[in-house]
């Protein structure tokens, strides 16, 4: 009798990698659907140009390393990088400004460390910060949420924005911009007003800005369902999001007048996105237990350090790319206790 021998693993593969960026993409969509209903057409432009060059970065960098080419962009990884960094960039971000930042995250920050598995930071908060620092006044420049804008872009004016820099006729940029809620927050208490003046104005929602805090809903909810799905544990986000409303809490019971309530830092920015989608990363994050409550604890209490006497508004990306830093000796110092140790030294 001839039988068949196959080896291990014999198991299924539930949670291969472009399932889980599949699921990943999936729970972005209700935030981008929100982003691309406040801001424009720029956001839907920013994310096919981002993945294009994403994509052709990836495939270009496997053909010089002479390596299989489909299994790389098949995975999707370079997919979700794309969208996350276009969701985090203004939506009329010039279109080279776009090329730059995925060059740098795919090629420098992912692959020349080794590819998915081995780069030490997240690679679209690397892109981010890279055209951050190097293009500061494009980096923040932000369209007004559709409720307040004098004049919504069509998507031919998006277009021709993204690719030649011009204005529609008839347009100045004050009529289709606007500070972010950070930017307005941090820019007015340093003229001196207090949190009461400055959310007299018609920018401001509930919590955060008007359309910035709806997308922070919709993005929570897109959390909420990898939460569901077990892509992602409650470690990190939950960590996070408690040590952010914590900080921003202890100083706005001791000066409510120039630190705003701690739900303006939960949904005035990134926060939600950063905690889901970004500080979750399985490569650059910890992976012990013990050591993502501590990563994520740490990324929200460096949000809150930044936002507040720092030189940057929004803050997730520097710290998440502080902390991507730390996760190696965090993950060493919390690893668990082996079975059989008994303290001494001496496995038993």
């Amino acid at each position: 009798m001839s039988t068949t021998l196959v080896s291990s693993p014999h198991g299924s593969r539930p949670n291969r990698v472009d399932r889980v960026m599949q699921e990943v993409l999936l729970a972005l969509v209700p935030g981008v659907v929100a982003m691309i209903w406040f801001f424009g057409w720029g956001v839907l432009v920013n994310i096919a140009l981002a993945v294009a060059v994403a994509v052709a970065a990836e495939a270009a960098v496997m053909r010089v390393r002479r390596r299989a080419i489909r299994p790389a962009i098949g995975d999707y990884s370079a997919v979700v990088t794309a969208v996350l960094f276009a969701i985090s960039v203004p939506p009329t971000l010039p279109w080279w400004m776009t090329l730059l930042g995925m060059v740098f995250a795919i090629v420098l920050v992912k692959q020349l460390y080794g590819g998915i598995g081995y780069n030490p930071f997240n690679p679209a908060m690397a892109g981010y910060v890279f055209l951050l620092v190097s293009y500061p006044v494009a980096m923040t420049t932000w369209l007004a949420p559709g409720m307040l804008a004098e004049h919504a872009l069509s998507f031919a004016e998006s277009l021709q924005l993204i690719f030649t820099g011009a204005l529609p006729s008839g347009l100045e940029w004050d009529a289709i911009s606007a500070a972010t809620p950070l930017d307005e927050m941090r820019s007015k208490l340093d003229q001196g007003l207090v949190i009461q003046e400055i959310r007299l104005g018609p920018l401001w929602g509930d919590f955060g800005g008007r359309g910035w805090e709806w997308i922070a809903n919709w993005f929570l909810l897109g959390g909420v369902y990898l939460l569901w799905r077990r892509i992602i544990t409650w470690h990190i986000p939950v960590s996070m999001l408690s040590a952010l409303a914590a900080a921003a809490g202890v100083f706005w019971l001791i000066d409510p007048t120039t630190h705003p309530f701690p739900a303006f830092h939960l949904f005035g920015g990134a926060a939600i996105l950063g905690a889901f989608f970004i500080a979750t990363d399985p490569v650059s994050a910890c992976t012990t237990r013990k050591g993502q409550l501590l990563f994520g604890a740490s990324i929200g209490v460096l949000v809150f350090v930044i936002r507040t006497w720092g030189g940057y508004p929004d803050a997730v990306a520097f710290a998440v790319l502080l902390m991507n830093i730390a996760a190696p000796t965090i993950d060493h110092y919390t690893q668990p206790r082996v079975f059989g140790h008994t303290g001494d030294g001496v496995n038993r």
